[in-house]
């Protein structure tokens, strides 16, 4: 395949292509460079702060949480991922959908849906003040509310991952160690658990960034990881050196769990040695197992999504008869697609000129840019909008508060989702396509726009829809940067929660659940469309 793509690349890129990605990858690295200079600028009082012992503290209880988030969310996902692909669990297919589906519901809904149900006076409290006489439950603030709600929120992360390794796994290997007389058990921890690490190394760096950079539901849950402390230096306070400060520290944790999970994988080889069919694996029977797996899996559909979309309905209905107002929510609804629609046009037309350079120009400075432009995968959004607050407020003042900032912002975030599906269905396109055509007189631009761009249009769809759905969630850039009176849904539904008005904040949770819901269902719909064959 090189020299294929070398020949590709023999046509140099235009001009403004090279130009397009070096503003991209400039725009990626403005954040960093920015919270250096910012940092640096305060001098020894920087250090004073990233030693004291609150910051350690802070630091101490952030990485308590993304651990051990991680490692229960990785052992429901291993669990729930070979229940629902290797055994005879009834109803296999619909848990599947089942269990990825808390995928969409905010960590801030998931948190609010939390304190509304199992509070010291929530609903599991009132429902038993009757007859058990039980006046307050347990407090579910801090450390074991957010590890709870970011847990049964975010598994879904290893799931996908580690449901599609073991779909493409080679069960010729599993049979062999089973006639070698190893049991079914040993031939899980010896084999399967082994080639599956891989994935589950992806998904649990995806979990372990996710608990890292939330933001909603440690503030709502009163859990003070480093996300909520820059938040209220710069909100509270209004110390911009402490925050920025203490954005680096974050930063730097981020990088350091990316760098963790690169060299995890090693240089062991997961792929087939010899060329063989692909072929399902044979399905294990659970036997008395059944009705324990029936329950485990019902137990988490029940609790990371069947109660809390009852609980949002309880509310919703509960507002409704109280009078609550729901008129100004689908306004709330329009600016949410309004913003969220801007952000994947913005996404879409950045990842496009580095995906182009990396797939048919590979060299040292296009993999540079394009390493670059996945900067945004490993900053929390909490930093790269305090960011772009200081930078906003000294440098582009006409554009701080409005739009054009915020969607700035998304960009940064969300570039990476776009890219990598770009860049993906770019991959799957023959360049001798583009020859032909730039052999029969066409410019390298009249070919990108007459046969690229309609070739790579589903993979770009794709990209555009997954940095909607992203958007329409975002919680900390938006309410950073967001115009003054400018509300999402995401805001509004932080705002009253945090208020504890829990009818204000149902209707719009509930539609952001909604929206999110069905575009996992068109994606799920498609890919099984495409003949994946996955099952």
């Amino acid at each position: 395949m090189a020299p294929v793509g070398r020949a590709a690349g023999a046509a140099r890129p235009p001009a403004v292509v090279w130009l397009s990605a070096a503003l991209v990858a400039a725009a990626m690295v403005l954040p960093m460079v920015y919270l250096v200079v910012r940092a640096l600028g305060a001098g020894a009082e920087v250090w004073e702060l990233l030693f004291r012992g609150r910051t350690l503290a802070i630091l101490a209880r952030s990485v308590v949480l993304a651990a051990v988030v991680t490692g229960a969310s990785t052992v429901i996902a291993v669990v729930l991922a070979w229940l629902t692909v290797r055994t005879d669990l009834p109803l296999r297919r619909w848990w599947a959908v089942l269990t990825i589906l808390p995928l969409v519901i905010p960590s801030y809904v998931g948190a609010f849906l939390i304190i509304v149900g199992l509070g010291p006076r929530g609903m599991l409290q009132q429902f038993l003040e009757g007859p058990l006489g039980i006046e307050r439950l347990p407090e579910i603030y801090g450390f074991p509310g957010a590890m709870l709600i970011l847990t049964l929120l975010s598994y879904p992360y290893v799931l996908l991952t580690v449901r599609a390794a073991l779909w493409r796994l080679d069960p010729a290997l599993e049979e062999a160690s089973l006639s070698l007389g190893h049991g079914a058990w040993d031939t899980f921890r010896r084999v399967t658990l082994p080639l599956l690490r891989p994935a589950i190394a992806a998904g649990a760096l995806l979990v372990a960034l996710y608990t890292l950079s939330d933001f909603g539901a440690v503030s709502l849950l009163r859990y003070e990881t480093f996300t909520w402390a820059i938040y209220l230096q710069y909100e509270a306070a209004l110390d911009r050196t402490a925050a920025s400060a203490l954005s680096l520290v974050l930063v730097a944790l981020a990088l350091s769990i990316v760098f963790l999970e690169a060299t995890s994988r090693g240089r062991a080889r997961y792929h087939r040695s010899t060329v063989g069919a692909v072929r399902r694996p044979a399905t294990v029977r659970l036997g008395k197992w059944r009705w324990p797996a029936l329950a485990f899996c019902g137990g988490i559909a029940l609790f990371a999504l069947a109660i809390p979309m009852a609980i949002l309905v309880y509310w919703v209905v509960r507002g409704i008869a109280a009078g609550e107002a729901l008129g100004q929510v689908w306004g709330v609804a329009l600016n949410s697609a309004y913003v969220s629609g801007l952000a994947a046009l913005a996404c879409v037309a950045a990842a496009l000129p580095v995906a182009y350079l990396s797939v048919r120009h590979p060299g040292r400075i296009s993999n540079l840019l394009e390493r670059i432009s996945y900067m945004g995968f490993a900053l929390p959004g909490i930093v790269i909008a305090l960011a772009l607050v200081f930078f906003g407020a000294n440098f582009v003042t006409p554009i701080y508060q409005t739009v054009a900032l915020l969607i700035f912002a998304y960009m940064v975030l969300f570039l990476p989702t776009a890219l990598g599906a770009a860049r993906a269905s770019l991959l799957q396109v023959s360049p001798r396509v583009e020859e032909a055509a730039r052999s029969l007189g066409r410019t390298p631009l009249q070919t990108m726009a007459a046969i690229t761009l309609p070739l790579v249009r589903q993979g770009v769809l794709s990209g555009a829809a997954l940095v909607f759905l992203v958007t329409m969630k975002e919680l900390p850039a938006t309410l950073l940067l967001s115009p003054i009176g400018f509300k999402t849904l995401a805001t509004t539904t932080w705002a009253a929660s945090s208020e504890a008005f829990f009818a204000k904040a149902a209707a719009p949770a509930l539609l952001i659940i909604a929206v999110s819901s069905l575009a996992v269902a068109i994606m799920s719909w498609q890919e099984r469309r495409g003949g994946s064959g996955s099952g």
